[in-house]
């Protein structure tokens, strides 16, 4: 499953550089994270880095993204194949 910023985010900038498959960018008012390059940070952490560090706990499951371990594991395979 996705991770999503939810419209709590106060833009406070230390999400987007804790991720390790830069998949948080800035949008137009917000964080967001694309869902394509978001692991939850499987491959590389036991939590994902970006809830870790979020002062205001906004960064909850996309319900609409929902993925196994085991998709997460192939999807973070598929990205670090490519760098």
């Amino acid at each position: 499953m996705a991770l999503m910023i939810t419209d709590e985010c106060i833009n406070c900038d230390v999400c987007e550089p804790a991720c390790p498959n830069t998949a948080i960018y800035q949008g137009e008012e917000i964080y967001e994270i694309n869902p394509d390059l978001c692991t939850e940070c499987v491959g590389h952490y036991d939590k994902p880095q970006c809830q870790q560090v979020c002062p205001i706990d906004c960064i909850p499951r996309d319900p609409d993204k929902v993925e196994s371990k085991e998709q997460l594991m192939e999807k973070y395979h598929k990205i670090t194949a490519s760098n």
